[in-house]
């Protein structure tokens, strides 16, 4: 900042106390007291709505046992859902939005780091860029048109975000008739019922097959993935039971006592290894019965 600058800043500042003196109080300590004061009572207010909502409400998970706040809690969280879209809270729905616009694996850091953490240090830059006392929304063309610029975004985002439809259990379902019959097993029924079990377990979150589902976290599209892939059936048993052993810490475990079990585990195998080596019918994927 040059001298002159500098001079210019100690002269506001001198300013602005005359003014304090002549019209109204400084920041510390009044402004701060209200402040401590209001935040004291905010607390207060929250901490009393939770004992309301604690001492009023019966221990149960239904309706009945809802008291002046609603009930405790609801039913336990089922692991094995097929049907449960997880999102955001309202106020991530302009990042949520954001990973739809910025596909993994090329863009995706851009989208949820990079331009978050560029707006977040302009808005912690703005007190030391704009020092100007000018204040009037009209003297102020390129602040004015950058902030609306901001809410637009930030509002579109949101309305986007809130209205994104996710892919459900039982719209993936739909697609299996026709990816049995473009694939080639619609004859082998051990196939089909695998292709259920894929469309129904959320491996469509992060997987794609033939332009249905979603890519996520650098999943690999599986339309091919009998051609393309050794394992074999019994391979992609193992993998899917527990894809960590196989260096794989992102995609979870499908084995186990919480898991889909040995039998689904198998179609899901038969259908993950007819993908891509049924047309024409090769001894890999017969073309009647099961595996």
């Amino acid at each position: 900042m040059t001298t002159r600058g500098l001079e210019e800043r100690r002269a506001e500042h001198a300013r602005y106390k005359e003014d304090v003196k002549k019209r109204g109080k400084p920041f510390f300590p009044y402004a701060m007291f209200h402040d401590t004061v209001m935040s004291l009572v905010v607390v207060c207010v929250i901490v009393a709505l939770a004992f309301i909502w604690k001492f009023t409400a019966d221990e149960g998970p239904t309706d009945d046992d809802s008291g002046l706040l609603g009930k405790l809690y609801d039913e336990k969280a089922d692991p094995g859902t097929t049907n449960f879209v997880p999102r955001p809270d309202w106020y991530f729905y302009f990042l949520f939005y954001l990973l739809r616009i910025f596909k993994w694996p090329d863009s995706v850091i851009l989208g949820t780091v990079g331009i978050p953490t560029i707006l977040l240090l302009l808005l912690l830059a703005l007190p030391f860029i704009d020092v100007r006392r000018e204040r009037r929304p009209l003297r102020r063309p390129v602040a004015m048109v950058a902030a609306l610029l901001t809410i637009a975004s930030m509002g579109i985002l949101t309305w986007n975000g809130a209205v994104a439809k996710e892919p459900l259990a039982a719209e993936n379902l739909l697609n299996v008739p026709n990816w049995a019959k473009e694939q080639g097993f619609a004859d082998n029924n051990d196939a089909v019922e695998g292709a259920k079990i894929f469309a129904q377990v959320g491996c469509m979150n992060c997987h794609t097959y033939l332009g249905a589902g979603t890519s996520n976290l650098g999943a690999p599209d599986l339309s091919e993935i009998g051609k393309t892939s050794p394992r074999g059936v019994e391979g992609f048993v193992t993998y899917v039971a527990d894809p960590s052993q196989f260096g794989n810490s992102v995609m979870p475990k499908f084995g186990g006592p919480d898991g889909l079990g040995d039998e689904n585990l198998r179609l899901l195998g038969i259908f993950l290894q007819s993908s891509g080596t049924c047309e024409p019918p090769s001894d890999a994927c017969p073309s009647a019965g099961g595996q």
